[in-house]
Order: C-alpha cells, then sequence, then structure tokens
C-alpha cells in the first residue's frame, strides 16, 4: 500500500480521559524505570532466510517458575532484524492464539471498572483487523508470523490493534504485539499513538474474561527501547483533538518536531490457567476507502523532492473462519486504480510537474493455523502507467512453522533499474 506524507488535520470525537492512570501503569504495580547505564541500543537480529540462526545475544528471555521463553522482542516486515513494533504481551499456558482470540471475541464492551471511558474504541468489543503481516523470531521454534489479527474498534478512524503469533508447537506461548492508532485521512495507513495505552487494554480483557490464573498479571524487566520508542509526526500530532493528545501523554500545543512514543519497554506475562470457549464460524469484512493525497512517489523515485498527488478508491477485504476441529484460516485482500499526478513541491503552492497517468495496487494474504503449526503468506503488487511505460514493485512475504521462510522484492523502473 501506499505510504502518505502531506496530512491534513484529523476530526476524532473522544471523551475526557480522566481515571485513566490504571492504563499506564498495569494492574495497579509502577512499570516506570529509570534508563540503564549509557545508551539502550535496539536488539536486532542478524539477516535470517529459512532456518537461519539468531544471533543469540539479539533475543531475550522470560520465564514464568514452570517454564522460559527466548525470543526477539520485536516484530518486523521480513527476515532482516529491523525493528517495527515492540512485544508488549505474553500469553502463557492455555494460550495458543485462536484460544486468545476466542476470549478477546467473548468480551463486551463494558471497561469502566478498569478506568477505561465509555466512548469509541474503549466501549467496543473485539473483531478481526485487516493489517499488514509481520514476524517475529522465537529461540528452538524459529519465524512466527502474524496470522490472527485483531482490532478493537474500526479501521477508520481508530482503534487498538493487536497481532498474535504463535511461540511454540504446543501452543502454550503466544506473544502478542498491541498498539493504539489513527487513521491519517486520506491514506490507508495508520499512525500509532501509544504502545502502553494498547496494552492496557488487552491486560483488562483478559483479566476481564476470568480465564487468567495466579500470580495474575505480571508486568516483566524491560525488554525493548525505552523511555520512548518510535515517534508521532508532526503532521498528523498536531491534529488530535486536545483530548487524544492528553491520552497519549503529549504536549498540549502545536509541535514543530515529532513526538516521541512512550514506552517503559516491558510486555505483560498473562498466565491463562482456563481454556477459553470457542465456536466455529466466519467473520467477513469488507471496506472502501478513497485515498486522496500528496505523498513522495512510492517506488521509481528520483529523490526526495519527487512527489505525486495520488486519488482514487481502495477497497479491502478479510474473511477469517474456525472449523469444527480449531483450525484457524484467513484470506485478505486489497485492490484500488488510482490517479497520480507529478507534482512541483519547490514551489508553494506545488504544481503540476508532468502528465498524470493510472496506478494499480493489489494485494493478499492467506494463512492457516492451528495450535503451533501455522503458516502466513503475502504479496503486494504496486504498477504505474506512464507515458514512458509501466514500473512496478513486487513484495513477497512467506513464513510458515515448516520453515520456508522467504522474502522477495522486485522492480522495475523506467531507466531500468
Amino acid at each position: 500500500m501506499l505510504r502518505a506524507s502531506h496530512r491534513p488535520k484529523i476530526h476524532l470525537a473522544v471523551a475526557a480521559v480522566a481515571g485513566l492512570c490504571w492504563i499506564l501503569s498495569g494492574c495497579g504495580g509502577d512499570t516506570s524505570i529509570a534508563p540503564r547505564d549509557g545508551a539502550n541500543p535496539l536488539p536486532i537480529p542478524g539477516q535470517a532466510m529459512g532456518a537461519d540462526p539468531i544471533p543469540s545475544g539479539n533475543l531475550v528471555t522470560v520465564s514464568d517458575g514452570a517454564g522460559s521463553l527466548t525470543f526477539w522482542p520485536y516484530t518486523g516486515a521480513s527476515f532482516d532484524g529491523t525493528p517495527s513494533d515492540p512485544m508488549n504481551l505474553i500469553f502463557r499456558g492455555k494460550a495458543s492464539p485462536v484460544l486468545i482470540r476466542a476470549a478477546l471475541l467473548a468480551l463486551d464492551g463494558d471497561r469502566t471498572a478498569y478506568g477505561f471511558p465509555p466512548v469509541p474504541p474503549f466501549d467496543g468489543t473485539w473483531t478481526e483487523a485487516i493489517g499488514a503481516v509481520q514476524t517475529t523470531y522465537v529461540d528452538g521454534y524459529g519465524w512466527s508470523g502474524s496470522v490472527i489479527q485483531l482490532q478493537l474498534g474500526d479501521y477508520q478512524p481508530i482503534r487498538v490493534h493487536l497481532r498474535l503469533f504463535s511461540a511454540s508447537a504446543d501452543g502454550a506461548w503466544t506473544l502478542g504485539a498491541a498498539h493504539f492508532e489513527v487513521l491519517i485521512p486520506g491514506t490507508d495507513q495508520h499512525e500509532v499513538l501509544s504502545w502502553m495505552i494498547a496494552r492496557a487494554v488487552v491486560t483488562a480483557d483478559l483479566v476481564r474474561s476470568g480465564l487468567l490464573g495466579a500470580p495474575g498479571p505480571v508486568p516483566t524487566d524491560p525488554l525493548s527501547a525505552f523511555p520512548t520508542y518510535r515517534e508521532i509526526r508532526p503532521e498528523v500530532y498536531n491534529g488530535l483533538p486536545e483530548e487524544l493528545k492528553a491520552l497519549v501523554g503529549g504536549p498540549a500545543d502545536s509541535v514543530s518536531i515529532p513526538v516521541p512514543l512512550d514506552s517503559d519497554g516491558r510486555a505483560m506475562l498473562l498466565p491463562v490457567a482456563q481454556e477459553a470457549a470457542w465456536s466455529p464460524g466466519t467473520i467477513t469484512q469488507t471496506l472502501d476507502l478513497q485515498f486522496q493525497q500528496v505523498i513522495p512517489k512510492p517506488f521509481c523515485s528520483d529523490g526526495p523532492a519527487d512527489y505525486v498527488q495520488v486519488a482514487g478508491p481502495i477497497r479491502l477485504w478479510r474473511e477469517a473462519s474456525v472449523d469444527l476441529d480449531g483450525t484457524y484460516s484467513v484470506q485478505s485482500n486489497y485492490q484500488g486504480r488510482l490517479h497520480v499526478l507529478p507534482l512541483n513541491v519547490l514551489v508553494s503552492p506545488p504544481v503540476p510537474a508532468g502528465e498524470p497517468y493510472n496506478a494499480q495496487v493489489a494485494g493478499n494474504q492467506s494463512g492457516q493455523l492451528r495450535n503451533g503449526a501455522f503458516h502466513i503468506h503475502s504479496s503486494d503488487r504496486r504498477v504505474a502507467h506512464g507515458t514512458g511505460g509501466a514500473e512496478l514493485q513486487r513484495v513477497q512475504l512467506r513464513v510458515g512453522s515448516q520453515g520456508r521462510n522467504t522474502y522477495t522484492e522486485e522492480g522495475r523502473c523506467l531507466d531500468g533499474s
């Protein structure tokens, strides 16, 4: 999909956020920490395809008294070790991704007892989420992929997005990466607003499920970057309402530089003692978006000043099901036909810098998971039909428990590159 740069104001209806200290501190525990001595470098694994090993120094270990799990505390978009999201949830016990999904989907939307306001998305119920496939690594298990994705709220305008990763062959460990995010108007892209709010929502919901055993939620030692990790771009932050700025702990005024995202580097360890009740069924979603944005040319760019105005509809579709034996299957795709106009952004206001042309964007996902056996495949394709010919970019990712892991990115530009 396309990545946006210049963005209009974001208009959201969010209520006052008094009483939300619980979500920033875990279940009554103080997770604020002082930085370690010196810098806090990101643990980044090396390039890995298939069963290639990951250097042990880049992994972290979490124990619960009955066992331990060693893993990379981030997600990635491929196998090159570039970190994306922090891994901030660890489910242990009767905790396969299918069972965690069932536990969350069974809950109602009343979270007021845990300090959350009765407004969207905090008063909603969980459902399937449309989102990109991500990867992570578990020692002794290998690379894992986000076959199951869930959301609290809607794709637009704001949601909690949770990716679940199988982390053991017996279904006793599952990793979760959750974030609170907003859809950037005129695009199909989200901007992360908070890691810790999302972690607190999922923690509260596992408590509400009644499935946790002793000792209940336990925050780990710092596993990933702290006291901040990544940023909110000023174009997005300045469009947020004041209540939402306060909720994510940012400055009240407009900013000219990115706003750091608070992160204590911890994950919440959740001991799941009882198996969630599940039943077979299918969830189907269809979403139509209108892309209308000025962005850097997404591929075959001539440099940092190479911008285009992109407009047109994009349709997203996802269908997920659980069958009688507990096997989870998912199919997802998107497609759009877009109008592209080259722009000269070195003058104000920008002016056309070439002839308009059409582009097609498309992608699909397919996957399956049962306990620790899984596979997920995703493919994205962009074709731009300019006056000088066609330019192409294609990205494919495949990851599975059998070790057939591949990531390929290929393209063709008019200059032959």
